[in-house]
């Protein structure tokens, strides 16, 4: 594997667990307002944390920890990323995955294989607005699309989420997405936050009562939304 990030120990992450949060490095897309740029734009970026430091660090707190979270960049992108959760959870621990949803056929494979135990799916966008929001110009929506019709139909636990950038994302957009991922159990709405380290230059946050607004326009479709990090 290619990790550049280790946290190892986070309360947030993953959900009602006490997690350790792996960071895999490269990202096939490229977010303006991606929070972890150098995971991205560069060959190599921080530490590079080896498999067996990795692995002997889970050994030590079996019975602390209860999961492991891989989030990048990118995580599917790595072809060694399914012999690597299977060694976490032999180790008894719970695995969550983040991901952009374009790699539907690995991602079905770890469910349906049971390494995953929870997934947290960014949507980028409206679909109309996808390339644009992900700066690849004539990006096809279809594999995001099998990703979200297969996680809305799986009995796995999951979420939806959006990162809202004043620049990138109106109500009427928001509402969109509701209507597309209609069926989903939850959706988090998460305001953008300048982390120093973007890819993109004078990105914006919306307002408390736009996010108030964008929330109460989604919920006319979804069953749950909630409005996270703030």
């Amino acid at each position: 594997m290619n990790f550049s990030g280790f946290q190892k120990l986070t309360l947030l992450d993953f959900p009602g667990h006490v997690a350790c949060t792996l960071f895999s490095h490269g990202c096939n897309f490229r977010c303006p307002y991606c929070h972890n740029a150098m995971l991205v734009t560069e060959e190599k970026s921080g530490d590079v944390f080896s498999d067996e430091e990795i692995l002997s660090y889970l050994k030590k707190r079996k019975g602390i920890l209860d999961g492991v979270c891989f989030t990048g960049g990118e995580p599917l992108i790595q072809k060694e990323l399914p012999d690597f959760i299977r060694k976490v959870k032999e180790l008894g621990f719970l695995v969550k995955l983040d991901t952009n949803g374009s790699f539907p056929e690995r991602l079905k494979e770890l469910v349906n294989e049971g390494l995953i135990d929870y997934v947290a799916m960014d949507i980028k966008n409206s679909l109309a607005r996808y390339g644009e929001t992900i700066d690849i110009k004539n990006f096809s929506t279809e594999n995001v699309e099998q990703s979200i019709d297969f996680l809305i139909g799986s009995s796995i636990d999951f979420e939806f989420r959006t990162t809202i950038v004043a620049e990138y994302h109106t109500i009427q957009d928001i509402e969109d997405i509701a209507k597309r991922i209609k069926g989903a159990k939850k959706y988090f709405l998460q305001n953008f936050v300048d982390s120093g380290n973007l890819i993109g230059e004078n990105l914006h946050a919306v307002s408390r009562e736009t996010l108030d607004e964008m929330r109460k326009t989604a919920q006319k479709h979804l069953q749950n939304v909630e409005v996270r990090g703030i």
